[in-house]
């Protein structure tokens, strides 16, 4: 067998196989006796068919078959021992090839090479670095999330605003009086604090228990079909045909009431002994929200690196035909206008994937089974954050994580934000950051 490469230019070459019969026949007769082991043909006995029927009747398929594995295995040898840079798979030329005439065969691929550049970082490349301010208005929500959690819901005589009402709703007729074979609902339950229509919000100012009021629900919701089905027990297309007046007999009004800040509260959110006084309970809170911030400053600036990157380096050449056929041949049901229209941003893509590699080669950097684990609990004690949840329990962090890394999309999702993770931390050592304070409004409108 001989294998050789022949470079078309920079970004493709043509790979050519060579394949004589000594290079496959043991393995075909192998094929062919285990085959004539097992075949049942009428008239023979199980195993007794004659050698040469076998190999009249299935001879060409088995060459064939043992000829395309032994050309997989060592077209992937020789692409890995030379260390051949290539995108995507081989692309087989149009071969001349007869199966059931020739002993000797070459076949040709196309292949698509990567492109060569250079990629370097230093102190003399400057990359702009997002610092998020915390502000006290973000620790007040997140303390009075924590505080609601452990409320209580008290029984008032008189509505403030967030105050939840129960009672009897009854559809009026044109003269203010109860519709004959209207809508009633018992135990209707409302919260004026969401209504979309303000006047209609403040006839429910100070109301106090046992009183009977008049409002329009159609109008307080702004006709939300959903949310007036919801209210009136009724169909989505029944509600427009009560866009009347109703009358409310407030039967009950519940107050939620938040905890207090005390040790209990304090020992529940971030875990024993971790703050003895609001002060401190605050100052954690804050570093909380602090270290979450960091990691969105992380993926900014690694998005700011990559243009930056792209830029520096410029437009990189690819064999455009080859790439094409490549997408073609992955996305087969989908067609040539689906290359055609995602091509570009394939190949953005495509680029950025290649200035990682070499930056994660050039920094040596590595993912070990740890890494990947401690991804896993780090993404699932994020999940909870956003709940509210900082001090949870390391069992329940490790059952969770399990979980996650039973899924190979799960898997290879965390290796890639722990090359990202590892790469940032790097960049932010070697670049000059140009830190800026922003809010959080303001960062997050660099994504919209």
């Amino acid at each position: 067998m001989n294998i050789s490469l022949q470079n078309v230019n920079n970004v493709s070459a043509v790979l050519t196989v060579q394949i004589e019969k000594a290079d496959y026949q043991a393995q075909v007769d192998k094929s062919l006796k285990t085959l004539r082991q097992r075949v049942n043909m009428p008239g023979f006995r199980k195993g007794m068919v004659p050698a040469g029927l076998i190999k009249k009747q299935y001879g060409v398929s088995v060459l064939i078959e043992e000829v395309d594995k032994l050309l997989q295995e060592k077209v992937g040898e020789y692409i890995r021992d030379n260390k051949v840079n290539m995108l995507g798979a081989p692309l087989p030329k149009e071969n001349n090839v007869n199966f059931e005439s020739d002993e000797n065969f070459e076949f040709s691929f196309d292949l698509a090479l990567a492109p060569e550049f250079n990629v370097e970082l230093s102190n003399d490349d400057t990359v702009d670095y997002y610092d998020i301010d915390v502000t006290d208005e973000m620790v007040d929500q997140q303390v009075k999330m924590y505080t609601q959690r452990t409320g209580k819901y008290d029984k008032v005589d008189e509505y403030q605003e967030n105050d939840m009402l129960k009672g009897l709703l009854a559809e009026l007729d044109e003269n203010g009086n109860t519709k004959e074979g209207g809508v009633q609902v018992e135990g209707a339950v409302m919260m004026p604090t969401y209504m979309k229509n303000d006047d209609q919000k403040a006839i429910f100012n100070g109301v106090k228990t046992n009183t009977v009021l008049v409002f329009n629900p159609s109008v307080a919701f702004d006709n939300n079909e959903a949310e007036l089905a919801s209210l009136l027990k009724l169909q989505k297309e029944e509600v427009a045909a009560h866009s009347g007046n109703f009358s409310f007999q407030v039967e009950e009004i519940t107050r939620m009431v938040p905890g207090e800040l005390n040790q209990e509260l304090f020992d529940q959110v971030l875990g024993e002994g971790k703050a003895s006084n609001e002060e401190e309970f605050r100052a954690q809170i804050k570093a909380t929200i602090a270290e979450q911030f960091v990691a969105d400053s992380d993926y900014k600036f690694l998005i700011d690196v990559r243009n930056y990157l792209v830029g520096k380096i410029g437009k990189l050449e690819f064999a455009d035909d080859l790439m094409k056929r490549i997408m073609l041949e992955n996305n087969k049901e989908k067609g040539e206008e689906f290359v055609a229209e995602h091509y570009d941003k394939s190949i953005e893509e495509l680029t950025w994937h290649l200035i990682k590699e070499k930056l994660v080669a050039a920094n040596e950097i590595k993912v070990e089974q740890s890494d990947i684990t401690d991804m896993a609990k780090n993404a699932t004690r994020a999940q909870f954050a956003q709940y509210g949840m900082i001090n949870v329990p390391e069992e329940l962090l490790e059952n969770y994580s399990k979980e996650m890394l039973k899924k190979r999309e799960s898997v290879e999702a965390l290796v890639n934000r722990v090359v990202e993770a590892k790469l940032s931390e790097v960049l932010k050592g070697q670049v000059t950051l140009n830190h800026k304070a922003v809010s959080a409004e303001e960062f997050n409108k660099m994504f919209q």
